[in-house]
C-alpha cells in the first residue's frame, strides 16, 4: 500500500481548515458527548464535545478541551458561573442533532429546542440532561486550566451523579456501551457505530492476557 509522508512544514502549509481535519483525525476515534448547562439567568446551553478524558477514579476526575474563548463561549461561561453541568452520551438515532449543537446560536436559544433534543431535569440538579440519552453523568468545576500555547481551556470536573441502563453495566463494574447504544466519533464530522474486539484480563508480567468475553457472547 502507498503511502504519504508529511513535514512539520508541509503541515502547517495545509490551507487552514484543511489542517484543522487532518489534525482532528489524527488522535483517532474519540469520545463523543452533549454538555449540557444552564445560566444563572435560566438560559439552557447544549454543546457536542469530542474530548472528553478520563483522569481518576477516586475522586472521580475527568477532564475536556474548549476551544478559544475569543468568540463567546456558552458551555464555557455557563459552568463557570455555576459549577454544575452535565455530560451526556449521543446515540445513533440524534447524532445529527448532536452536530448541528455546534451551530454558532445566540446565548439566548436553546440548542435543546433548536435541534430537537428534550431537557431532563433531576430534582437538585441545577443543569439539564439530555432525555434520549442513555449513559448521562452529572458533573461539578473544579478547575481551569488555560493552555498558553494555542488559547484551549482545560476544564477539570468531578463526577457527581450516573445514569445508566441496568442491562449495561456488568457484574465486575465494566459498562458495555455498546449495549447503551453510545456512538463515537473521529475527525470534527464523522460519527461511528463500535463493534467490541474483546475484553482482556489485567496485563500481568509472567503471562499474556486472556479474553474475558468473547464479542457477542453474553
Amino acid at each position: 500500500m502507498s503511502r504519504l509522508e508529511y513535514s512539520s512544514k508541509d503541515i502547517q502549509g495545509f490551507e487552514q481548515r484543511y489542517r484543522a481535519r487532518f489534525i482532528n483525525s489524527l488522535g483517532g476515534y474519540k469520545s463523543l458527548s452533549l454538555i449540557g448547562t444552564r445560566s444563572r439567568a435560566g438560559n439552557t446551553n447544549l454543546a457536542v464535545f469530542n474530548s472528553f478524558f478520563h483522569i481518576g477514579a477516586n475522586p472521580p476526575l475527568f477532564g475536556f478541551i474548549v476551544r478559544p474563548d475569543s468568540v463567546e463561549r456558552h458551555t464555557l461561561s455557563n459552568i463557570l458561573e455555576t459549577s454544575i453541568f452535565t455530560v451526556n452520551h449521543v446515540r445513533e438515532e440524534f447524532y445529527v442533532a448532536a452536530h448541528q449543537t455546534s451551530a454558532r446560536y445566540e446565548g439566548n436559544v436553546s440548542e435543546f429546542g433548536a435541534v430537537g433534543l428534550t431537557e431532563e431535569f433531576k430534582p437538585g440538579y441545577y443543569a439539564p440532561f439530555v432525555a434520549e440519552s442513555e449513559v448521562k453523568i452529572g458533573a461539578a468545576f473544579r478547575q481551569r486550566i488555560d493552555i498558553a500555547q494555542n488559547g484551549t481551556v482545560m476544564i477539570l470536573a468531578e463526577i457527581k451523579y450516573v445514569s445508566i441502563p441496568e442491562a449495561s453495566l456488568e457484574e465486575d463494574g465494566y459498562i458495555d456501551l455498546e449495549a447503551a447504544g453510545t456512538v463515537t466519533c473521529s475527525g470534527l464530522d464523522s460519527y461511528h457505530r463500535t463493534e467490541r474486539i474483546g475484553r482482556l484480563t489485567y496485563a500481568k508480567p509472567e503471562t499474556m492476557p486472556q479474553l474475558i468475553k468473547k464479542p457477542g457472547i453474553e
